[in-house]
């Protein structure tokens, strides 16, 4: 049996992958976030999550089992920029009024990686889903508002759609989990894969 890791210190990601019925352990673990100018969100989600996944399982301690790592990353998109989490509430607050009153674009990439007893990796996936977002516009005193709650300061984009920031959110086009952080259905392709089944892992408990 092989043991699943999600590499990812976000209570989101955490509560969707266990959503699935599966058992995993976490092993968050930092990654060079930099990217070249002018890459496009789906390439720099599918990048930025690999290179979590590498991070993991360069932190894995040898036990002789099969592992496999999943990573994921979230951006924003909106006029060709691309929103990762605000650098503070100023940053926050201009990604708000960028996004306000328009449709944006969310980006989950998900990488899946299978490591074989070794420390070896055997197999590599990484995929990218897309979602269209629309907001309401948003008022400075509710942009104020919000801000203060510091709900946005860890998000993409400055906003949790699980959260109060869902009240901005008129509608979703695409997997709302990819919205949140980890899109539900692809993450468990991938993960079929690798040979990790949510029902066949269902079927044996």
């Amino acid at each position: 049996m092989k043991n699943l890791i999600l590499a990812s210190s976000s209570p989101r990601r955490r509560e969707i992958l266990g959503q699935l019925g599966l058992d995993f352990d976490i092993l968050p673990c930092g990654a060079d976030e930099t990217l070249e100018d002018g890459i496009s969100p789906c390439t720099a989600v599918k990048i930025l999550s690999a290179r979590k996944a590498d991070a993991a399982i360069s932190h894995l301690m040898p036990d002789g089992e099969p592992h496999v790592i999943l990573a994921a990353d979230t951006v924003v998109s909106a006029d060709g920029e691309i929103f990762g989490k605000p650098k503070d509430e100023m940053d926050a607050e201009r990604m708000l009024r960028t996004l306000s009153g328009r449709v944006h674009e969310v980006i989950t990439g998900v990488t899946v990686t299978s490591v074989g007893s070794d420390g070896g990796v055997i197999t590599k996936e990484t995929s990218a889903v897309m979602c269209r977002v629309s907001m309401r516009e948003m008022t400075a005193d509710e942009i104020c508002a919000y801000i203060k709650t510091k709900e946005p300061l860890d998000k993409a984009g400055a906003y949790g759609i699980q959260g109060m920031g869902g009240a901005f959110v008129s509608r979703v086009e695409g997997d709302y989990f990819a919205v949140v952080g980890l899109p539900k259905c692809e993450s468990a392709r991938l993960l079929s894969n690798a040979e990790i089944d949510v029902f066949t892992n269902i079927s044996a408990k």
